[in-house]
């Protein structure tokens, strides 16, 4: 007979991001899921996706994905089916079956989810229960900052977040350093949620294993020093996009600028038009390895998403964050802060022109370096904290379900 310790198998983790705007979410799950393959080369590691374009994305060895049909967010901040059908309760449903079922074939060990405890539209109601009875270490992973924390407090209220996180979650995990914003003192959360919390850091982009592919370096004139400007999905970054292509660049320097692959085609053909014969600049859709470009790039121009945010900070790049102020105020809390501790200049949409723009880009910028003044040691946190909940030996003396 086969003794127990021959049906030991690898440890699982699953990462959990529902992606509605943008890419960063499904970036960061990449970087999170490098840190458990550092903690644990044998782990197995299961990406739950809500982004068709998270197929296109370089896992290492040892990582797969699920990726669900998908969600668009609205100007509004309201869900609808980005492709599949018109009514959104028809999508929700799919895809909570679809998480249910992978999860309960895949059985982890550690759950690792992004943002939201009860999923996108309460899509992890279903499978919250399962979870719990297959003992699953639960992690909710939040950004540093969510929003003003009266919206904050509306907003969890209504999704009854804390109720999710008494019952299902033991860890909370905020990507982020406490110096800049500290949710527990913002935020007012219960006592049980913030005895949960523990500030890991800023994630170390610098640190993530890049695809041979050279896609992005080949933009443009490579003997020129050139300026990037990102605009997250693109979905709603037109008037940056717009005004960074209408901007005059100082002389010798060139302009690349990624769309993303949300943005509406009508505006991507404006653009288009509005650099066509321009020896100066470059337009780019979706790029899954924007790293490659930002880390060379002279300057960044981009609107202040997490993600985008934290690789301009790893990689000390001097930037003019342009900020979302719709439907949540986060991007502009963040920006306004990093910019008040001389690491980075934001400003407000509203206030963006053409000639603003041109100016700060033939302006002379020094900012602080960010590694002396931040927390960027989140993924050995991450990877220390993973490697003690996956070598329990209740982890790894679990057998295979199958």
């Amino acid at each position: 007979m086969e003794s127990s310790a021959n049906k030991k198998r690898a440890p699982r983790c699953v990462l959990y991001s529902h992606d509605t705007m943008g890419f960063g979410h499904i970036r960061r799950n990449i970087l999170l899921s490098q840190a458990v393959l550092d903690a644990l080369p044998n782990a197995e590691v299961l990406l739950i996706s809500g982004v068709r374009e998270a197929g296109r994305f370089t896992l290492r060895k040892g990582v797969d994905s699920v990726i669900l049909p998908s969600y668009i967010k609205t100007p509004e901040g309201k869900y609808q089916p980005r492709s599949l059908g018109k009514k959104i309760k028809s999508l929700v449903r799919l895809r909570e079956q679809i998480i249910y079922s992978a999860i309960n074939a895949f059985s982890p060990d550690v759950m690792i989810v992004d943002n939201v405890p009860r999923g996108a539209m309460r899509e992890l109601d279903l499978s919250l229960p399962l979870l719990s009875r297959l003992g699953t270490h639960m992690v909710l992973g939040l950004r540093d900052i969510i929003d003003e924390p009266q919206a904050v407090k509306k907003q969890w209220d209504k999704q009854e977040n804390s109720q999710a996180i008494r019952d299902f979650y033991s860890t909370i995990w905020i990507y982020g350093d406490k110096k800049l914003y500290d949710l527990r003192k913002e935020y007012h959360f219960d006592a049980q949620t913030n005895k949960k919390i523990n500030f890991t850091g800023y994630l170390d982009s610098a640190q993530r294993t890049q695809s041979d592919d050279n896609d992005g370096l080949l933009l443009g004139n490579g003997n020129l020093p050139y300026v990037l400007c990102v605009v997250g999905g693109g979905q709603d970054g037109f008037h940056l996009a717009e005004t960074f292509a209408r901007a005059r660049l100082p002389e010798g320097v060139q302009g690349i600028l990624v769309t993303g692959s949300m943005m509406p085609e009508a505006q991507r053909l404006r653009l288009q038009q509005l650099v066509v014969g321009s020896a100066e600049k470059s337009i780019v859709g979706f790029m899954a390895e924007p790293l490659k470009l930002l880390r060379n790039a002279r300057a960044v121009v981009a609107m202040g998403g997490y993600n985008t945010v934290t690789e301009i900070l790893t990689f000390h790049k001097t930037a003019l964050i342009v900020p979302r102020v719709s439907p949540r105020l986060e991007q502009w809390l963040r920006a306004e802060r990093l910019a008040r501790m001389g690491l980075l200049d934001c400003v407000h949409p509203d206030h963006l022109t053409v000639d603003y723009l041109s100016n700060w880009l033939a302006g002379s910028h020094r900012f602080a370096d960010p590694r002396e003044r931040l927390d960027f040691s989140g993924l050995n946190f991450v990877a220390e904290s993973v490697r003690g909940m996956l070598s329990s030996e209740r982890s790894l003396s679990r057998e295979e379900a199958s």
